[in-house]
Parts: C-alpha cells; sequence; structure tokens
C-alpha cells in the first residue's frame, strides 16, 4: 500500500514513518521543515536531538533495509502537491502539514492571519489534487480535541442527533473553539465535510487528544530514528513539558486552578491508533470522525502523577501554579465518546504512568541540553 504522509519531518509524522510495516507499506512524504523553524523562532530546541532528513533517510534504510521517499516542498504551492499525489498515485494520504500550535497562532495579527491560511489553504489544495488524481484515496487527516471546546454535554464522535420542533435530524456537533488555531481545524472539518459530500472521496477526520512520548517502538535503538520532543510554551504539550521540567529540578507550572480537564493518549498509541484507520477506511463519499484519546484528566492529577513517578525514580520535584496565560473554563464538565476507534479494535496498549517513567529516564540524558532553554519554560503568550 502506498501511503503519503504530508509533514513526514514532525513529531507525529516521523513517528509513523517508522512505526508502519515497511513489508505492507511504502512510505512516502512531504515536508518543509516549518516545525524546526518554528521551534527555533520560540529560542527552542528539541529535547532530544533531531537528525536532518537525509540523515534520518539513511537510517530507516539501513534498519528497514527499505527506501522511503522524500520530498522537500510546501502543500500550498498547489502546484507542487498536484505533481506529488499525480507521480505517487497513494492509496492513503495522512494530513499532519499544518502549523499545531493554539498559543502560536494567538500571539498576534500576524501569526493569526498565517495560520490560518497556512492550515485551511494547505487542507483545500490536498481535496483538489485528490479529486483529480486518486479520488479513491482514503484522507486521514489530522483534527483536535479541542475543535469540540469544552461544552455541557458529552462530547460524541462529530455528529449527533437532535430533535428541534418535532423534528429529527443527525447534525455535525457545534464546534465551540477557543484559538484561531483550533478554528482552522473546525474549518477544514467542515471544508472536509464538504468534499465527501460533494466530490465522494473519502475521509477520516480524528480529532486527537494530546500526544506524549517519544519512545517509539520502531526505533531500533537507532538515534537518527528518534521524532522529537519539544517542551517552549507554543510547541510542548502538557506532560511533555512537566517531563522536561522535572528532570532538570525546575518547578511544573501547572495554569491556574490546574481543574482543567483534556483528553490524552501515549505516542505509541497514537501510532497504533492511525495503523487501525488506515487498515479501516472510511467509506466512497464518507466523512467519519474518530475521537483518539486513551484517558481523561486534570492539569493537576497530570503535575501529581509526573511527581509520583520522579519520586520513585529519586527525583524531587515541585508544582509551582502560576497565573493561567489562556482565556478557558477553568472548571467544567468534560466527558467524550471514542465509540468509533474502539469499534476499529483500539484498546489502551500503554500504561499512563508507565509511559512517563519511560519518558523521564530516557530525558535524564538530554538533562544539561534542557537546562539550557529553561529560561522558555515560563508562559508570555497572554490569550
Amino acid at each position: 500500500m502506498r501511503i503519503l504522509i504530508l509533514g513526514m519531518d514532525g513529531y507525529l509524522g516521523w513517528s509513523l514513518a517508522n512505526s508502519l510495516p515497511g513489508e505492507k507499506f511504502s512510505i512516502y512524504g512531504i515536508d518543509n521543515f516549518y516545525r524546526r523553524k518554528w521551534v527555533k523562532e520560540m529560542q527552542s530546541v528539541s529535547a532530544v536531538p533531531v537528525a536532518s532528513m537525509e540523515e534520518r533517510i539513511k537510517a530507516y534504510k539501513k534498519a528497514n533495509r527499505k527506501e522511503i521517499n522524500f520530498f522537500k516542498g510546501n502543500i500550498t504551492n498547489y502546484e507542487f502537491l498536484n505533481h506529488v499525489v499525480k507521480k505517487v498515485r497513494p492509496e492513503v494520504i495522512v494530513h499532519f502539514a499544518q502549523c499545531p500550535s493554539a498559543p502560536y497562532s494567538m500571539m498576534n495579527q500576524k501569526k493569526c492571519v498565517w495560520v490560518q491560511q497556512n492550515n485551511i489553504t494547505g487542507t483545500l489544495n490536498l481535496i483538489h489534487a485528490v479529486k483529480e488524481h486518486v479520488p479513491g484515496a482514503h484522507i486521514i487527516k489530522l483534527g483536535t480535541m479541542g475543535e469540540y471546546g469544552t461544552p455541557n454535554l458529552d462530547i460524541p464522535e462529530g455528529f449527533f442527533e437532535v430533535e428541534y420542533r418535532g423534528r429529527k435530524d443527525r447534525l455535525p456537533f457545534p464546534r465551540q473553539a477557543n484559538s484561531w488555531y483550533h478554528l482552522s481545524k473546525v474549518h477544514d472539518s467542515n471544508n472536509l465535510q464538504f468534499a465527501c459530500r460533494n466530490y465522494g472521496i473519502r475521509c477520516t477526520d480524528i480529532m486527537q487528544g494530546i500526544v506524549f512520548g517519544f519512545h517509539s517502538n520502531a526505533d531500533k535503538g537507532t538515534k537518527e530514528l528518534n521524532t522529537r520532543l519539544d517542551f517552549d510554551e507554543a510547541f510542548g504539550t502538557i506532560i511533555n513539558r512537566f517531563c522536561c521540567q522535572a528532570v532538570i529540578d525546575y518547578p511544573l507550572t501547572s495554569y491556574g486552578k490546574g481543574t482543567q480537564l483534556r483528553s490524552f493518549l501515549p505516542l505509541s498509541d497514537s501510532m497504533k491508533c492511525f495503523q487501525l484507520v488506515i487498515e479501516n477506511a472510511a467509506a466512497s463519499g464518507e466523512y467519519r470522525v474518530v475521537n483518539q484519546f486513551a484517558n481523561v484528566h486534570s492539569i493537576n492529577e497530570l503535575s501529581r502523577k509526573v511527581s509520583a513517578v520522579c519520586r520513585q525514580l529519586g527525583i524531587a520535584v515541585k508544582t509551582k501554579p502560576i497565573e493561567n496565560p489562556r482565556k478557558e473554563k477553568e472548571h467544567h464538565y468534560y466527558h467524550p465518546d471514542n465509540n468509533n476507534l474502539k469499534s476499529i479494535g483500539y484498546k489502551p496498549a500503554t500504561e499512563f504512568d508507565e509511559e512517563i517513567r519511560k519518558m523521564i529516564t530516557g530525558l535524564l540524558p538530554f538533562r544539561k541540553r534542557i537546562l539550557k532553554y529553561k529560561a522558555i519554560l515560563n508562559p508570555t503568550i497572554h490569550w
């Protein structure tokens, strides 16, 4: 099966390229290395050193005895994307090639406009390239649980049944995004739903929870195959950031009251979920939504989990609540479904606390590297 990964150089993209069994998949990838540029712009680095794409491809070939095919370019350039899709004729396209940061999109007017233009344009280009050359291909689009916000209702997978004035219909569940980034994902969802309905293409829109960890079952012990792990305020997700703080004896920065609830899953589980979705494609003309997460936790619960693992490892760590830089509900209802994911075979495979332990022990060799950039651990983006 030919699979094209958009954003292959990123945290999830490179992990997926290494997680898919080589005997089943021929892997092609696109990237323009924006993630490296954005993190540098935040005056930070990946906690885990990241090899160049040339080194990554060489290491992949050595470990798997198989080529991986890479195209450098920007999917907002339609001519480029159209050429690659026409040449590769992928059966599956996994779309990670977007700016994935809410804080980054909220920094100022320029970032707001750029993130929306970049994210939405790339998806629209993909829709038309697929329609033109591979209308039967399965688009797997990375969305986010953040599209839903925190409604005072259970969160279904994309759609729910509504009764109004005596009539019933199945409608898209209302999205209540809290950043320009999350809104770009909402627009993507609307555009993909329309494309499936209008052009007959197939799409699985994955509303993913917050992913953490950097160990992969597929890295085969080769450092060049490691994915990145960011810890700055714009691109470092909370558990990754907490673990980086813990290994340098920096207090865990819990935002506000710490009662905010979010959904999470380990990186290794995320990769298993993507493979399940790849192997269980949406039907022709179907727009399918999958809520991809393993657990729901509050910020306070996460800090307690990281602290407990650190104590077991002999690491003293404190939690320091700080003023919340974000405008968000701190006390709220949060109960999402993930039945569609379970129906195709997902069962959480990784113990939550054990994944945290693996990440902390794996980060200890990079303590000096993280310590050098500790200045970026306090939030400066207020929104």
